[in-house]
């Protein structure tokens, strides 16, 4: 994998140690250590100067680590609630919307914000960037990776579970630079995620990184940037359902840099995340007061995934335990992890859209039910800022007003596969993308 990537506006640090270093185009690691460590930003710029809304999330480039801009990104929007506000007897609720809602000025084709990460990930690529983008995912990143990488022509294949490919659909047709991998019905991420990492042991092939990607940590913490340059001031709690808990770093880490900034105050704005029970991987951990992810069988971890709605929460193997990831970012933010059921989330969905206008998807659901909860218990009161990461939404909406097709997979593989079929595959799929190894 080569690059012309040449950035100027940032360093990358160690979390565990305070090293700094250059970034060389797709640093995932700190050089040099032996203890696992996420590595974060730190930006040139200490104060953030929001651009005009017509860059989409490019408008937050101070603290994005991109080289370049790609056409058709939209930014999270942010408004101050009422009708649920006023439900729930809340002066301060602040919803930071990622989807479709022309009228709040949000118009994210994939209905997500996983198009933050997509977006900022291949914007930190350079334009002569070799070989090809490795993503797994159970839905929504590989919809917007997709969409982004389809229209920006960077090769990618995607790797997600069979049952899951209902989240693969599209306004428009999908470019051959894009290809589609599963792992057979019955699977779940954590399967998917086994198979990309085999992929990427191939020379011509590159992992995305998921949470040590810089870039997808600081493009989801746009969430926040929206938030806190709209409210004018740092949130006291931050509600977001997690899987990876990616999402919730990246908000804690966003907060460290308007610290830093010195225009929006002090507090440090509580990690109020959720889960979709039973899959409670991150909440059993939490409650127990563990660092380390509690011990779950493969065949109980693939059961309780089938039972839950919010398929895009099930990652067995979170950010939470390494240095940096969601457990340091809770002990030191403060918060707590909620667990909310399919009929929780089902009623907070249905209140949503009836109290705010627009549909959203069962993981913002989740985060609106958890907020539910938390005001029903008294754990956040009335007078306090609260911003609440509706992470997608809209989709009823734009499919409603759009004909969408579905991606359908280039080959299904075995959970049990060898690497003879998997490279057999793979060249068949990308002998006309792919590089020899002499040329790489």
């Amino acid at each position: 994998m080569t690059s012309d990537f040449k950035p100027t506006h940032y360093l990358l640090e160690s979390i565990k140690t305070g090293q700094q270093f250059s970034d060389q185009g797709w640093t995932l690691d700190a050089p040099n250590e032996k203890e696992p460590t996420l590595i974060r930003t730190v930006y040139e710029e200490v104060q953030l100067h929001v651009k005009d809304a017509s860059m989409g999330i490019f408008r937050f480039d101070d603290w994005l680590p991109v080289g370049r801009y790609l056409q058709g990104s939209s930014a999270p929007a942010t408004y101050k609630s009422e009708g649920l506000a006023k439900h729930l007897g809340l002066e301060n609720l602040y919803i930071t919307f990622s989807g479709y809602w022309p009228e709040k000025g949000v118009t994210m084709r994939t209905c997500s914000f996983k198009e933050t990460e997509a977006y900022t990930v291949c914007g930190r690529m350079g334009e002569n960037q070799k070989g090809v983008l490795v993503v797994a995912s159970a839905g929504n990143t590989a919809r917007a990776f997709a969409r982004v990488c389809s229209d920006n022509n960077v090769p990618l294949l995607l790797c997600v579970p069979e049952d899951n490919l209902d989240a693969l659909w599209f306004d428009e047709p999908i470019n051959d630079n894009v290809r589609l991998v599963c792992t057979r019905s019955g699977s779940d991420y954590f399967d998917a995620i086994h198979l990309s990492n085999k992929i990427c042991s191939l020379p011509d092939f590159y992992a995305e990184g998921g949470a040590r990607n810089v870039a997808r940590r600081d493009g989801m913490g746009t969430t926040v940037l929206s938030a806190v340059t709209h409210i004018g001031r740092i949130p006291d709690y931050y509600f977001q359902a997690v899987g990876s808990g990616t999402g919730a770093v990246a908000a804690r880490e966003a907060v460290d840099r308007f610290i830093v900034d010195g225009r929006f105050g002090r507090n440090k704005m509580k990690l109020m995340v959720s889960q979709n029970a039973p899959f409670l991987a991150i909440y059993h951990a939490w409650k127990a007061d563990s660092r380390d992810m509690l011990p779950l069988k493969d065949d109980e971890a693939r059961k309780q995934v089938e039972e839950i709605k919010a398929k895009v929460l099930s990652n067995r193997w979170p950010a939470y335990p390494i240095a940096g990831g969601l457990y340091d970012c809770m002990k030191d933010a403060g918060g707590d992890v909620i667990d909310v059921t399919n009929d929780e989330l089902e009623e907070a969905a249905a209140l949503f859209e009836k109290l705010e206008g627009n549909d959203i998807h069962p993981a913002a659901a989740v985060a609106t039910a958890s907020l539910i909860k938390s005001v029903n218990e008294g754990s956040v009161k009335k007078d306090e800022y609260i911003m609440l990461n509706i992470t997608g939404g809209g989709e009823k909406r734009f499919k409603s007003e759009h004909e969408v097709s579905y991606l359908k997979p280039n080959h299904v593989f075995d959970i049990q596969v060898t690497m003879a079929e998997i490279e057999e595959v793979l060249n068949g799929l990308f002998q006309n993308t792919v590089k020899s190894n002499a040329q790489i």
